[in-house]
């Protein structure tokens, strides 16, 4: 008996079975890249996306059918946040997927303002206006490919998108939905208000429902396709953020998820809606939780890229001969950090940062550099900025009512304990790491044991598959 997660982002796709005591039966994973049909413009190709997430579930499939790990019985999707695919109600796909950092519709965004505050559009949505959303791209749509617009009978994220083609119903899960900037936080459903703001249509949208329900089945064409049971269920899933936070156990107020990917994320989870003004403040939004009756927000930045940006420019021949090798380059970088803190400076600047302040017209610096300055050190100074960025952001937490008392790290940078210990230092608190590091496909497969009622509840299922491998106490000194 097992359960199949799902994990769509931006630049690859994994499918993992586990078992329904947490332990990783198979996982597959294929990696695509985006396509720029003009500056600025950044989409998908959705038919070649799809066809590599069905290559990853027939191999996740068939490793753990050669596992003898029993039939899937149940299947979720965590995808990423904003982008959407142009659907009919025949599961015809009718266009690229366009993904948040596409400037396509940034030119709506003075004349939304106009007509909305921010205070007002937050204590709706839980956010606030800027250009990674989906309203603006849909708004484009409607007003440059109006044939798409009129075809469309639903615009899909991508963890939707991929349970309808399988067979589920058109929906979306709300921290999806809450993506949009169009979803209304407090009643559960798409809002009038925004939605007459925008000039978009309530029609071309999904119903919304919550995370851990059933929305469908596989079909018999897909079953046959991709090796799985005809006929077993398919979850609503979640944003893969709060999917990771599933798989890494946080669902309680007082923890986060940390996420160590292209991303370094922080989910913290809290119970009551904090006050509008505060958040916007501090840059910080609101949105629902894969978990029931719970919010989280995100405190992010660009660490993992700049990670990737270093190895690309200090080490791109030995990760080409490592890649050819099949390994990863990464854990011999890391090896080259020096114990002790770096003796250099890192404004983490590359590109656009996250909150609080969201800066896009600044550069990043490296301060110190001398003649004995290592390649180790200067990969360690890139981490500690990235790091000191998330907390300054974690420092203004307390005000706004939020408390995180332990971190959950997972992601790819999760595998360093150099990096995990370097983040509990800093932020001053304690990490735990598990024993399995893809927390947004185990998260996945947490709420399709839920909706499949192999779990009475969503703590039972983490209880049953989530389980501690590391713990890391901050050391003042450092």
């Amino acid at each position: 008996m097992s359960l199949l997660g799902i994990d769509v982002g931006t630049s690859g796709c994994k499918a993992a079975v586990f078992s329904e005591t947490g332990q990783q039966i198979s996982l597959a994973y294929e990696e695509y890249d985006y396509q720029h049909p003009q500056p600025g413009w950044a989409e998908l190709d959705t038919p070649a996306v799809w066809a590599q997430v069905k290559r990853t579930i027939r191999k996740a499939a068939a490793g753990a059918d050669a596992s003898g790990a029993g039939p899937v019985r149940g299947l979720s999707v965590s995808s990423m946040g904003e982008a959407v695919v142009p659907v009919t109600a025949r599961r015809e796909v009718l266009g690229p997927s366009l993904l948040n950092f596409d400037v396509r519709g940034d030119e709506y965004l003075p004349g939304l303002a106009s007509r909305m505050t921010h205070e007002r559009l937050y204590q709706i949505n839980g956010n606030t206006l800027g250009s990674p959303y989906t309203l603006t791209k849909l708004i484009w749509l409607k007003q440059h490919q109006p044939e798409l617009y009129r075809q469309a009978d639903a615009f899909l994220h991508w963890g939707a998108f991929v349970a309808f083609m399988l067979g589920a119903d058109l929906c979306v899960d709300y921290s999806l939905a809450n993506r949009t900037l169009l979803f209304d936080l407090a009643k559960g459903d798409w809002s009038d208000e925004l939605l007459d703001w925008a000039g978009l249509d309530r029609g071309k949208l999904p119903a919304a429902v919550p995370s851990g329900q059933v929305i469908g089945a596989v079909s018999r064409t897909c079953a046959e396709e991709l090796g799985l049971p005809e006929g077993i269920p398919i979850i609503s899933g979640g944003h893969d953020q709060c999917c990771n936070a599933v798989g890494c156990g946080v669902i309680e107020p007082g923890s986060a998820m940390y996420g160590m990917g292209s991303f370094l994320c922080a989910v913290p989870v809290f119970s009551r809606r904090p006050d509008p003004q505060v958040m916007i403040e501090r840059g910080l939004n609101t949105e629902h939780h894969a978990a029931p009756g719970q919010f989280v927000s995100f405190i992010y930045n660009q660490g993992g890229v700049l990670v990737k940006w270093f190895r690309d420019t200090y080490a791109r021949a030995e990760a080409r001969q490592a890649a050819e090798n099949g390994h990863s380059l990464y854990p011999a970088l890391f090896a080259e950090m020096p114990e002790e803190p770096s003796n250099l400076f890192v404004l983490p600047h590359f590109t656009i940062t996250g909150p609080p302040r969201f800066i896009n017209d600044s550069s990043g610096v490296i301060a110190g550099l001398k003649l004995e300055t290592t390649r180790g050190e200067i990969l360690k100074a890139i981490i500690e900025g990235a790091t000191f960025y998330e907390r300054s952001c974690f420092e203004s937490l307390p005000s706004a009512g939020i408390d995180i008392r332990e971190c959950t790290a997972a992601g790819g940078g999760s595998q360093s304990a150099a990096w995990v210990q370097l983040s509990a230092d800093i932020l001053g608190i304690p990490f735990v790491r598990l024993q399995v590091h893809e927390a947004g496909a185990l998260g996945a497969a947490i709420l399709a044991g839920t909706g499949a009622g192999l779990f009475s509840s969503l703590r039972e299922g983490v209880a049953a598959m989530v389980h501690p491998k590391d713990r890391f106490e901050p050391n003042p000194a450092r």
